[in-house]
């Protein structure tokens, strides 16, 4: 029967999910009601396990969810993102309008701009981009989840996207970790997605089909619209209600001072990871009162706050004067990391639940016979939680969570590199969480003013097909290499 409770309470969890229900109260029912079904006793389970899972995942990464907000918040009503869009807009021109967006898009999430925020902005580029060079709105989605939702999120090294984070501590790794194959990933993603995209577009102009009919007031509807925010808030680190929020200067910062931020957390963050944490002296972490922990369990989450803080005082600085509201704008950004944070956390907390339950032993055991060795094992268990919960966070911190130290053993007698295990768990995450019901595609529909029916079908093969060949050249690769 307690195969039957995972299965009862993980079923109820997905389909009311979907339709929109808040995962803050979902979860605790859907494991209460797993446990109960598996003939534990269900308070039990919620107050001893569920919150306790819940909130050791809270400490851990709140800070990068909060600094995260913060930062995405600051580079948009400073102008900044808009600024960097505009300038790609001006270079790359409508002749290249797909390569414009993708890159923008790559540019602020890798520069730590938090993936709502890029959204917002980033459409209204392509629109105007995509109307003047003829090219059908309806890829518009496409490819602006090439440029923030692929390898900028999963695989590019040093990316600080909390699903780059996550990994971190669970294998003592850096957001560096193996960061050549982290790169051939990024190149396939890239490379495959833009293949894809010029393929469409011509086929497009063949056909003699144009941009469309115009766009709707969508974007500005979709960051009120309460679903696609209860859907978004569990997908990404960022609460679209607080986009409204603050006050956006109608001034853009000069080119340079738009890419200061980004160029600052990049800088900060490899060199917290490269040089400043390994020559400190952090042996005092291995007291008590400090969590007896060592180096490799905090050096990546702290590179990544560090990098992140570091960055937002790049804003203020640089832009004071643009930054007419700044306590609404920074009230506005620390809000907007909340609801996401505890909504994936809630998720974290019913795996603890399932992976505390009798029946667990069986999933467990099932997701271990995978043929092709602990690589292969991990990215399906990742990929699957990451669909099921349309959380790629979500998901990776719950394979994490209840399977991490099998995997870690596993590797340790297989001789395979923590840093290689942190890079397929990423990549693997960002795969199939971008099913139709997933958060970031509900919401960039939305303010695209789009369909399913229209974008979807290139958004699966930029989003989820590019990433399942990476992740696969990356475990031929780690398989045949090791990590490097």
């Amino acid at each position: 029967m307690s195969l039957v409770g995972i299965l009862l309470g993980l079923g109820l969890l997905i389909a009311l999910a979907y339709r929109g229900w808040s995962v803050l109260l979902l979860a605790p029912v859907a494991a209460m009601i797993a446990a109960l079904v598996s003939g534990e006793p269900p308070l039990a389970h919620w107050t001893q396990v569920f919150m306790v899972g819940a909130a050791e995942f809270l400490a851990q990464f709140f800070p990068l969810f909060l600094l995260g907000a913060l930062f995405g918040k600051l580079m948009d009503d400073s102008g900044s993102v808009a600024a960097i869009a505009r300038f790609m807009t001006e270079r790359l021109g409508p002749r290249r309008a797909v390569l414009a967006v993708v890159l923008a898009g790559a540019l602020v999430t890798y520069g730590g701009v938090s993936l709502f925020v890029a959204f917002f902005v980033l459409v209204p580029m392509a629109q105007s981009l995509f109307r003047a060079a003829n090219i059908p709105r309806r890829l518009i989605p496409a490819a602006i989840v090439l440029g923030t939702s692929t390898f900028t999120m999963s695989a590019l090294p040093g990316t600080p996207a909390i699903q780059n984070a996550i990994p971190m501590p669970f294998f003592g790794t850096t957001p560096f970790a193996a960061p050549v194959l982290g790169t051939i990933a990024s190149l396939i993603m890239l490379a495959f997605g833009l293949w894809w995209l010029r393929r469409a577009e011509a086929a497009a102009r063949e056909s003699g089909e144009g941009y469309g009919a115009a766009e709707s007031d969508a974007g500005s509807k979709a960051a009120d619209d309460e679903f696609v925010r209860e859907r978004a808030t569990a997908a990404r680190e960022f609460d679209p209600a607080e986009m409204e929020r603050g006050h956006r200067s109608p001034s853009l910062p000069p080119i340079v001072r738009a890419f200061l931020p980004l160029a600052v957390v990049i800088a900060v963050n490899l060199l917290m990871t490269l040089v400043v944490l390994p020559r400190s002296d952090l042996s005092f972490l291995a007291e008590e009162r400090w969590g007896e922990t060592s180096l490799s369990g905090v050096a990546g989450v702290w590179s990544v706050a560090v990098a992140l803080a570091a960055g937002s005082a790049a804003i203020v600085l640089l832009n004071r004067s643009r930054l007419t509201a700044l306590r609404a704008s920074m009230d506005a950004g620390a809000n907007a990391a909340v609801l996401p944070a505890f909504s994936v956390a809630s998720l974290v907390g019913f795996g603890a639940v399932v992976a505390a339950l009798p029946g667990f032993v069986v999933v467990r055991e099932s997701v271990m016979t995978v043929g092709g060795g602990p690589l292969v094992s991990l990215a399906v268990a990742t990929n699957l939680l990451a669909a099921l919960t349309g959380s790629a966070s979500g998901g990776m911190t719950i394979a994490l969570d209840t399977l991490g130290d099998t995997y870690m053993r596993l590797a340790e007698e297989a001789g395979i590199a923590p840093a290689l295990l942190h890079r397929v768990a990423a990549i693997a995450a960002g795969t199939l969480d971008s099913l139709p019901q997933n958060g970031a595609v509900v919401s960039l529909l939305a303010v695209s003013g789009l369909t399913h029916r229209e974008s979807y079908g290139d958004m699966v093969m930029v989003g989820i097909v590019g990433a399942i060949i990476a992740l696969v050249a990356v475990i031929v690769l780690g398989s045949w290499f090791g990590a490097f």
